[in-house]
Parts: structure tokens; sequence; C-alpha cells
């Protein structure tokens, strides 16, 4: 009998044949064994019936109690996203004359991460240390990642550190994972690595491939892509071999540094193949991503194209790739074939649809797409759609819709939708529109000194001298300082970087000479850089033009 009702619960799969299952225990009276009644409520939980599992625990918890099954139970609470009835469960141990055990206090303290109840979870802590469970190894495990979820790190910290023999004991090496994993989360890569590189146990373990990964992803997430890709190779050298999971991490660095790292995503992309992960569509994703920041489209485009299933992510990836590097009809075509093989796009697909339109300058296809999103595919305007269409209103002259645009949407416009409208207003010569997008970008980036002599820059063109004396004066007056200019360059492996006014290059002196003889030469075809450009201030730098579609 038990083998049968083994065999029903494994294979339950709805309310129906749940409640045959908790018939044949009843009859059976197999209700009453702590094991298939654990089991049952395992089987309720996983299908969403909680209130069920709960109504059967709470009738046999009384008559029969056992700590295993209270465990049970809490765990299936927890999983089921009811919390706050797990922790009733765990509170209810006691009054039957039970104690919780080192399985009872890892699930009440999930529970407690899930309400973020830092209160309820330093009792649990206080409840453990009397049971004489502090130094258990998945009792500490479930603290640090409560204090960490809890951004208590340093109280995590406290816990790791009182942990004996921490610092020895490869056993504890959940320990360890745990306190790296709360340091990752709160965005502290560099300790994680630290301790990592302390870590106790086989370097070849696959909690240890686990830990290294969430290292890799953690500087990656915290935008310091080098770092992320030196602890991978970092990895390899210790021989621990990565995943589809640690790739995955390191493509999505790759993919931020763009063409700096593409030898190394080339890699990664061979040692997919080789093992087998070709097919993956998380890491196809992240190829086609990798590739496109790169600047090598083709490549991404033969890994699209090359997929056997597409995701809503895969296409918006591509379509996205495409828009970014200029070719808008071929980005709006890859979504034609998108909603011909009836895949629902979603919001970020549309923000990469109007970019494609921006860069084409299809404004009533533009204008088709952003109404549709809403009243075909049920998808509601968000900021950054608004953003698109401003941009290419503004870009194709439509600068009167484009504001009227910026006035009706429902929300605050941004710095960068007023940047949109700067450079819309300098293609077309909008002076008014112009002085209007940089009075509010002064007011919102108060520290960008590229705005100010923009202001400046356009009263005098107008002849309005003392607003243009009077922008540099509150520019002073804020004590914002000009950012230097500057430009990077790749030469075979290395990167190049040059600031206005820095002279350390070491070859700063043929660099200079070469400009030089440039700039005599642009003299000679009686070219006057100065006077085309028109600017007042030479000196602007990057920052204000960064402003043109950051969608």
């Amino acid at each position: 009998m038990r083998e049968r009702l083994g065999f029903l619960l494994k294979h339950c799969s709805n309310l129906k044949h749940v409640e045959t299952a908790h018939g044949f225990m009843v009859r059976t009276a197999l209700h009453h064994d702590k094991l298939l009644l654990s089991q049952f409520i395992e089987t309720c939980s996983s299908l969403g019936f909680s209130a069920y599992a709960h109504s059967v625990f709470s009738v046999n918890s009384q008559s029969h109690p056992h700590i295993y099954v209270f465990n049970t139970m809490i765990k299936g609470m927890t999983l089921c996203n009811s919390a706050f009835e797990a922790l009733l469960v765990y509170k209810s141990i006691g009054r039957v004359g039970l104690r919780p055990d080192c399985y009872s206090f890892p699930f009440a303290l999930k529970a407690v991460v899930d309400l973020r109840a830092m209160s309820l979870g330093t009792q649990i802590h206080s409840q453990a240390i009397c049971a004489g469970l502090e130094s258990n190894v998945h009792v500490v495990s479930a603290l640090i990642q409560m204090y960490s979820s809890c951004a208590r790190i340093s109280d995590a910290r406290k816990v790791f550190d009182e942990m004996p023999l921490a610092s020895v004991c490869s056993d504890n090496v959940v320990v360890w994972m745990a306190m790296i994993a709360g340091y990752v989360k709160l965005g502290d890569p560099d300790t994680a690595m630290d301790l990592l590189s302390r870590m106790p146990g086989t370097q070849t373990d696959g909690a240890v491939l686990i830990t290294w990964t969430s290292v890799i992803a953690g500087y990656a997430q915290m935008d310091r892509p080098d770092e992320a890709i030196a602890v991978f190779l970092k990895m390899q050298l210790e021989n621990v071999v990565p995943d589809e999971i640690a790739m995955l991490a390191v493509l999505s660095a790759c993919a931020q540094l763009g063409a700096f790292h593409i030898r190394l995503g080339e890699c990664i992309h061979g040692y997919v193949k080789k093992r087998g992960f070709d097919q993956m569509v998380t890491l196809k994703n992240a190829l086609i991503e990798m590739y496109s920041n790169s600047g090598n489209i083709s490549n991404a485009l033969h890994v699209f194209e090359n997929m056997t299933r597409r995701t809503v992510i895969s296409w918006t990836t591509i379509i996205s790739a495409l828009a970014f590097h200029g070719l808008g009809t071929q980005a709006l075509d890859v979504f034609s074939r998108m909603e011909m093989a009836q895949v629902k796009p979603n919001d970020i697909t549309f923000i990469a649809v109007l970019s494609a339109c921006a860069h084409v300058g299809l404004v009533d296809l533009g204008r088709y797409y952003f109404h549709a999103m809403k009243y075909r595919y049920g998808i509601q305007h968000e900021i950054q759609h608004y953003g698109c269409m401003i941009d290419l209103l503004g870009q194709a002259g439509y600068l009167a819709e484009a504001l009227k645009l910026v006035s009706e949407m429902p929300f605050q416009p941004n710095a960068a939708i007023w940047g949109s409208l700067l450079a819309a207003s300098n293609i077309h010569g909008d002076a008014e529109l112009g002085e209007l997008a940089l009075l509010h970008l002064v007011q919102l980036e108060p520290w960008n000194s590229g705005n100010y002599a923009l202001l400046s820059n356009i009263y005098a063109s107008a002849g309005r001298w003392d607003k243009s004396v009077m922008a540099r004066k509150m520019m002073r007056d804020k004590g914002v300082r000009k950012m230097p200019g500057w430009s990077f360059i790749q030469v075979s492996t290395r990167t190049h970087e040059f600031i206005a006014g820095v002279t350390s290059h070491p070859q700063f002196d043929r660099i200079h000479g070469t400009l030089f003889t440039l700039n005599e030469q642009i003299k000679t075809a009686h070219y006057d850089p100065i006077n085309e450009f028109d600017n007042h201030d030479s000196d602007i730098g990057p920052a204000s033009i960064s402003y043109c579609s950051s969608f």
C-alpha cells in the first residue's frame, strides 16, 4: 500500500488527483505515516495547493506531531509564497511539545527573507543559539543569507567569523558560499573575491564553480567587466571548468567592453560549440549581444539565423543590435518576421522598433507602432517609448509635435528627452526650442558643464550677451567645473586613451607632430574647422553630445 500511495503522489498533476490520494491515505490509515504525510504535503505545495496541504497538516499535527512533518509544511509554505503562514507553522512547533531542529531554522529564515522581517530573524537567531545549533552549517549559512538579504552584511560577517574552524574546514564550504554570495549581492565583489581566494575545498567542486561564477557576475553587474574577465581567466588557471552559466556571465562582461575583448568572446563562442552548448538559447542571446557591442553585426546575425529555437529575447536582441548599428530597415524586416512567427513582442522590443524607425526616418511607421503597442498588443507606454518617439519626431523636423507629445505624456520628461529635443533644435535651427531644452537640462543636471556652455553659446549666437554671461556666472556660482574632452582608440590589443591637456602618453610628441601636419594640410585646403563649426566654446567635450537618443 505504501508503494501504491507513493506512486499516486508522484503522478499527481491536479486537484482531483490530490483528493484521490488523500482519500486513499485516510482509508488505509497511512495519513499518520510521517514520511508519506510529508510527501503528500510536498506534492500539494509543488502543485500550488498549499491551503489543502495545510488543512491536512492541521488535522494530523495535533494528534501525531513530528518535526519532520512541520519542517515540510514550513518549506511548502515558503515555496508557495506564503511566508507569513510558514512562520505561523514554525511558531506552533513549541505548542505541540516539539523543538526546532537544524532544518526548521533554515526554512523559517527563508520566510523571514521573503517578508524582510528583520526583528523576527534576530529572534530566530537567538532561538538557534538556545537550541545549541549556532555552529550547524545549515543554520549558519541560512543566517548569513538572511542578514545579507536584509542588507546587514556586518552581522552576516560576524556570524561567519564566529563559525568554528571556518577558515580550514572544507565541510563548511556552504557557509563560505553564502558569505561570498552576500557580498556579491550587496555590490562588494572585491571582498567576495578575497574570500574566494581563501575558501577551502577541492577547486573542482561544483559548489566552487558556482562561487566563481557568482563573483564573475558580481563584477559584471557592477560595470567592472575588466575584473570579471580577469576572474574568469584566473578560474581557468585554477583548473575550474566553466559551465554554461559561467560562460554566460563572462559573455556579459565581454559585451560591456565591446571590441576590446572580441577575441576572448570569439574563444568563448568556440568553447560553447566544443562543449555542446551551442543550442542553449540564453548563450546564443548573449553571443548576439556580445558581437553587436563589438561592432561585428554580421556575426551577430549569423548566430541569430542559426538558432533552432528563438525566444522574444532573441528577436529583441537582434532587432536592437540592427537598430544600434543604423540598419533600421533590416531591423524592421526582422520585426515583421517576428510577427509572422507569432512571437509576441514585449516593451523592450518596441523600444528597439521605435529606435529603428528613428534611424531610417520612418515617421508614419513609428506613429503606427507607437499606437499598435498599446491597442494591438496591450503594452503600456513607458517613458522610454515616449523618448524614442520624441527622438524620431525631432530628427524628422516635427518639432511642434514632439514638444506636444512631451506635454501630453504621463511622465516628467527626463534629461534624455530634453537632450533629444536639444539635438533636434540644433539640427533644424530652432534656437527657441534649444533654449527651452537647455534650461530644463540645467535644472535636471546642474553638475553637467556642457549644458551651461551650450546655453551660453545659444544666447551669444542670438546676440543676447547679458544672458550669455549670466549662464557662465551661474556655472561658476554653483562650482561646476568643465569636464575635459577625451577619446580612445584600440590599436591591435591595446587601448589608448587621450584626455585634453594631458601629455603623459609615451608617443605624445609623435602624435602631436602628426596632428600639426594634418592641421597645416587642412589650412592649405582652405577649410577652417573653427568657423565651419561656428562654436563659441570649443571645450564643450563629449558630455554635450551624449544626449542624442540614449534609449
